[in-house]
C-alpha cells in the first residue's frame, strides 16, 4: 500500500504516515493530499486534523467536507519541536504556521525581534535552514541530520503537545465499525435552537461528542456546516437513530458520513 502525506520527508505527517504504509509519497498541501485520494491516485492519505495547543486544522476540515473520501483511522502522536540551525546566529525562523504558533511563547521570550516565516511544512523549514545559515527551522530533533545543530529542544509551549491525524481513503473504503465516527452536517438553515437540536440528537442517546467544529459553508455569509466527532460506531443502533434525527433536522441540506474508525497512538 502507498500513502500520501504532507512533504517533504521528515514532517510529523510523514512520521504518522509510516504507521500506515512503508511507501510514502508527498504533496505540498493538505488539499492536494485529499484531492489525490479522492481521485483514486492513492489508497490512503494522512492529514493533520487537530493539535492539542492550536486546535483544529481548518485546511483539513474544509478539504474533507468537499471531497468524497472516508476516514478509516485516527493516529495520535506527540510533537517534539526543536530549533535547528547551522549556528546560533540566524535572523529568520521558518516553519509551518502551526509549529510557529505552538512555539509562540518560546520564540517571543527568547527571540522577540526574530522574523518568522511560514512555509508549507516543518520539514520545508528545516530544508530552508540547511540551505541558508541565516535561517533556523523548527522540527523534530532527529531532523537535524548533517549540517544542522539542535539549538534548543522541546520548545513547544506545552509539554503535552500532540497532534491527531486522520487516515483517509476513497469513499468505497468507508467502514461502520470502530469506536469513533466523524460526520459533516450542513443544515442549510439558521434559526434559534438549531445547534441545540443537533446536540440533543446525540445527548438523548447517550453519545458523547468528542469534537464539534463550525466552518463557513462558502455559500453565504453567516451560513455554516458542522464537523462532528462522536464516540460510537456507525453500526450502533443509537448512532443510526441519532443520525436519522440529524438528517431530519438538516433536511434542507445534507449529512456526510465519513466513517467509523479506531485510534492508534504512535510514539517517536
Amino acid at each position: 500500500m502507498q500513502a500520501v502525506t504532507l512533504g517533504p520527508a521528515g514532517t510529523y505527517s510523514h512520521r504518522a504516515a509510516r504507521a500506515v504504509a512503508d511507501d510514502v509519497a508527498f504533496r505540498e498541501s493538505v488539499s492536494a493530499i485529499v484531492d489525490a485520494v479522492d481521485a483514486g491516485e492513492y489508497e490512503r492519505g494522512v492529514v493533520p486534523i487537530e493539535n492539542s495547543i492550536e486546535g483544529s486544522v481548518t485546511e483539513t476540515l474544509d478539504a474533507i467536507a468537499s471531497a468524497n473520501i472516508a476516514v478509516t483511522r485516527e493516529i495520535v502522536t506527540p510533537i517534539r519541536h526543536a530549533l535547528l540551525a547551522q549556528s546560533e546566529e540566524f535572523s529568520v525562523v521558518a516553519s509551518h504556521s502551526q509549529a510557529l504558533a505552538q512555539c509562540r511563547t518560546y520564540l517571543e521570550t527568547n527571540y522577540p525581534e526574530m522574523k518568522l516565516e511560514a512555509v508549507a511544512s516543518t520539514a520545508r523549514g528545516v530544508e530552508r535552514a540547511r540551505e541558508d545559515s541565516s535561517i533556523a527551522g523548527i522540527g523534530h530533533p532527529d531532523n537535524a541530520g548533517e549540517g544542522l545543530s539542535v539549538v534548543a529542544e522541546d520548545i513547544q509551549d506545552q509539554s503535552s503537545n500532540a497532534t491527531r491525524f486522520f487516515v483517509i481513503a476513497p469513499e468505497s473504503a468507508r467502514s461502520d465499525a470502530g469506536g469513533k465516527s466523524t460526520v459533516v452536517v450542513y443544515p442549510n438553515a439558521n434559526y434559534p435552537g438549531l445547534l441545540l437540536e443537533l446536540l440533543e440528537a446525540f445527548a438523548e442517546r447517550n453519545i458523547n461528542l468528542s469534537r464539534i467544529e463550525s466552518r463557513p459553508s462558502g455559500n453565504r455569509l453567516g451560513d455554516y456546516l458542522f464537523h462532528v466527532d462522536f464516540e460510537a460506531g456507525l453500526y450502533e443502533e443509537r448512532a443510526q437513530e441519532a443520525l436519522d434525527a440529524v438528517e431530519e433536522i438538516a433536511s434542507r441540506g445534507w449529512v456526510k458520513r465519513l466513517g467509523s474508525y479506531d485510534s492508534q497512538h504512535v510514539l517517536y
